[in-house]
This record gives structure tokens, sequence and C-alpha cells, in this order.
């Protein structure tokens, strides 16, 4: 049913990448993801190494399918954790905030599949040229931090200007954002906002809570003044930080006041004064499911989708 470049790519059943958020994207989420046919990730963030060999060592013990994780080019780490990915022998690296082109070197002599994350045409083009595997699109819909463009706009482009497989990332939690991907020109998926809802993701219950309430417009983004833009859902600490940037806050003290939130957030639920990174696709998430069980809605809704579309063309 799905025939992809990209199943093939990874050796996966089903191009479904699951997003490597930080501090939630952990080797609980990331092996079942992977163990139910789709690609897990784990989100490195600002892991420091030995935090992250042993995320892959516990990933490994739960899971013999392949699994990736994602290394954020900004982090004060990257050397380190990339030695350790190199060391671990991870089958896919995800990259985003930067250029891996350093690297592909030697993650391609271990026989590791690099794909980044990009948020434009002209970074696509850029990064497509360093001997990359795949990239993934991702549009302003996605939780976390963001670009500018749509997914819808990015998609098409990104995919009519590189050669290789592009993953679509950003407002895809179901069936019908899987068709619309491949319509734009995607091989692949990549979801972010729905495994958070899931039973085997640590993040904390309220966390997950405030999932299912959002609406959709829950969700604003934060840090623009800053060059930093992330997609959270509105609280106390989002009407603070836009206060401050109305007092001309400088920089130092806007990052200073999101430091640490996200992880508040996640692992001890503070949902008004922490971070909540999601998506605009979380006013369709209305139940907390098993991964497996996500991942088959994904699948076994996809005929019913195209018979509504054959229904509509023919």
């Amino acid at each position: 049913m799905l025939n992809s470049n990209i199943c093939r790519l990874l050796k996966i059943k089903y191009p479904i990448l699951q997003g490597g958020m930080a501090w939630v994207a952990t080797s609980e989420l990331v092996a079942a993801v992977s163990n139910a046919g789709g690609l897990g990730v784990i989100g490195a963030g600002h892991m420091p190494p030995d935090a992250l060999r042993n995320e892959i060592k516990k990933t490994k013990a739960l899971t013999s399918k392949p699994f990736g994780v994602n290394i954020m080019l900004m982090s004060p780490y990257v050397k380190e954790v990339m030695q350790v990915v190199i060391d671990e022998q991870v089958p896919v690296v995800t990259t985003g905030a930067g250029n891996p082109g350093e690297y592909i070197p030697a993650l391609k002599e271990i026989g590791s599949k690099v794909i980044p994350v990009v948020a434009s045409v002209a970074l696509a083009k850029r990064l497509a040229r360093t001997g990359v595997d795949a990239l993934i699109a991702e549009g302003m819909e996605s939780g976390g931090h963001v670009g500018e463009i749509t997914t819808m706009a990015l998609v098409p482009q990104i995919a009519d200007a590189v050669s290789i497989p592009v993953i679509a990332a950003g407002g895809i939690a179901d069936a019908r954002g899987v068709i619309a991907a491949f319509a734009l020109g995607a091989q692949g998926v990549q979801i972010g906002s729905r495994f958070v809802a899931s039973q085997e993701c640590i993040a904390h219950e309220k966390y997950k809570q405030a999932i299912l309430k959002a609406k959709d417009r829950s969700t604003i983004v934060t840090g623009i003044s800053t060059g930093h833009p992330v997609r959270v859902i509105a609280n106390k600490l989002t009407r603070e930080y836009a206060e401050m940037e109305k007092r001309g806050a400088s920089q130092e003290e806007l990052e200073n006041l999101g430091a640490g939130k996200l992880r508040i957030a996640a692992y001890e639920g503070e949902i008004d004064h922490g971070s909540v990174m999601i998506g605009q696709i979380s006013g369709m998430i209305d139940c907390v499911k098993p991964v497996e069980s996500i991942i088959q809605d994904l699948v076994q809704g996809i005929p019913a989708v195209m018979t509504d579309i054959k229904d509509i063309v023919e």
C-alpha cells in the first residue's frame, strides 16, 4: 500500500518518521514507533554525550528495528554527541538548526542515512548538494522551533527543487494528512505532536492533557523578535514573554525567561509557566493511544481517504 523510496532507504515498513522532540522523544517512544513499522527518532536536544549514549543503548534493548537520532547542530555538545552516534552506529541521523556537512563523511562511513530538517528551498538545495540522503521539509504548523512557510507551500517547492526524497512535516496527524503530503510530492511524513499523545511517550500527564484540551487556535509562535521562533500552547509564560517583548526586553532576557521551560513542562507537568511545545494539529488530537494504534490508524485510514478523493475527481 505504501510503496515509498523512504521505506527502502530506511528499511522500515511504513514511510512514517517520529519527530525527534527534545525531552519527550526518548527510548520508550522511539522503540514503540520502530516496532510498529515506522522510524523512531531520539531527540538529542541539548543532551550531554553520556546521556545520549545511554538513551541509544536503551533503545537498542527495546527494539531490533532501525531507529534514528535527531541532533540539533546548535547544541553545545554537538561534536561529542555526533561522535556518540558514530560510535554506536546509529542507522539514521536527522539534523536541525544548521548544516551537517562536516559530519557527513564520517556518518556515511558507518552507513548512516543523513536527513536534515529544512524550512526553505534555498537551504534544501544547499544541503542536497552535500550528499544527504533525504530532506524533511517542515512547515510552520509544527510544534517547537519553526520556520515561516506552511507545509502546503513548502513541500511541493522543495520536492520540485531537489532530486532526493522529501519527507513532509508539520500539521500531519491522520491519514488525510499523509495522503496530502504524498500529493504534494513527499515520499514520507514526519509526525511529532500525535506521538506525544501516546501511551509510550514519557511526557507528563498534564502535558498530554493540555494537548487534548487544545483547539485550532490554542498555539502561538513566540520568539520571533529573537530570531528563534517556537510554537507552543498559549499560557501564562507566553503572556509574560509577549509583555517583555513589548517593553523592549533584550534577546538575552527573553532567552533566559524560556530557558529550561520545556523540561519543567514535559517532566514536571508545569503547563502554566512551562513551554508546552506542540503543533497546530493538536486541535485534532482527542485521545491518548498506544503508538501501534496511532500508526495503524494512519495506514488503515488511507483507503477510505483515497475512495473519497476518487469520488470527487471522477
